[in-house]
């Protein structure tokens, strides 16, 4: 098995983003709303092996009897948190991890070297952790109150109501801006606001100098390799 290092790990971590969003709608349509503990487990590991181990020399891939193994036992603790009514320590359990993971990929994606198509994936990843990272806030916020967003169920089990924040903080991070939910206090209409800001802020000045370098890398490259053909005429 070819091993992931820091070269291409934001590869397999943009597809399994992707992949792990559409499960999350696919549980939501077609299974029990407790299958969305399964999902939340797939992206914990799933950003434990490609943003955590990727210096590691593909050592959990080696061990890929790990994997499953620690879905299983993540889906179980949670289920453990569920049922003693702690959804607050588990959400920010989960903010806490996301955040760190965010400034992980932040640090591989604008610390480290120059820029290549694996950064600009890694781009890409941020700004779906970014999102993930406002659904917590909103589903916790909505745990304190219910009333704080229209349109959202007065449900207090966070596995039944983060699907419908992590569309909503898309839609919002996006500025699409559909209405269908909507925030009705002063706190979440300044934090919907501010992810809209964030977002576009985001794909303006950040991928925009990403893309704009990894171009201009390029074109030095090309330049270098062009004047040096002509060095040893």
């Amino acid at each position: 098995m070819k091993k992931m290092t820091r070269n291409d790990n934001f590869i397999y971590l943009t597809c399994s983003l992707v992949l792990l969003l559409l499960g999350t709608a696919l549980a939501q349509q077609f299974f029990d709303a407790s299958a969305q503990r399964l999902v939340q487990s797939a992206t914990v590991i799933t950003l434990l092996v490609a943003v955590w181990g990727a210096g590691d020399e593909g050592f959990l891939f080696r061990k890929s009897f790990i994997f499953p193994i620690a879905i299983i036992a993540t889906s179980l603790f949670s289920y453990y948190l569920d049922n003693l009514d702690l959804n607050y320590p588990h959400l920010f359990l989960m903010l806490v991890f996301f955040v760190i993971t965010a400034k992980q990929t932040a640090r591989q994606v604008l610390f480290t070297g120059e820029i290549d198509g694996n950064k600009i994936l890694g781009a890409i990843c941020l700004f779906i952790l970014i999102g993930l990272i406002w659904s917590l806030l909103f589903t916790l916020i909505h745990l304190a109150s219910t009333q704080a967003f229209n349109g959202i169920s007065d449900s207090h089990l966070w596995y039944e109501v983060l699907p419908d924040f992590i569309y909503f903080s898309f839609v919002t991070l996006t500025t699409l801006g559909f209405g269908d939910i909507s925030p009705t206090m002063p706190i979440t209409r300044f934090l919907v606001y501010f992810e809209a800001m964030t977002g576009q802020f985001y794909i303006a000045i950040l991928v925009a100098s990403l893309v704009g370098s990894r171009m201009t890398t390029s074109q030095n490259k090309q330049h270098k390799t062009i004047n040096d053909g002509d060095n040893h005429e």
